[in-house]
């Protein structure tokens, strides 16, 4: 039977020597993509939310109210989810 490792290993010198990278620089060039497809996915949130960000603060800047401020940020939210679909 053959052990994890030795696939790792045999795996890891079948790619050294086919493509000259190793196994640690596809590992980190995962982390990378998955880095950014984590950042694009948050600011696509951020400027998704911007709208209602901006509103709520306009009600919070002029009731001072913090219950009209987050119903004011969840109907702008609201409106704009319903709006894209």
């Amino acid at each position: 039977m053959i052990s994890l490792d030795l696939c790792i290993m045999m795996l890891s010198s079948l790619l050294q020597i086919q493509t000259g990278i190793g196994v640690d620089t596809i590992v980190v060039a995962v982390v990378l993509v998955l880095i950014g497809v984590i950042i694009i996915m948050v600011v696509g949130a951020l400027l998704f939310f911007l709208p209602a960000v901006v509103i709520a603060g306009i009600v919070w800047f002029l009731t001072g109210s913090e219950l009209y401020t987050g119903l004011a940020f969840l109907a702008i939210a609201v409106l704009s989810l319903t709006r894209r679909k």
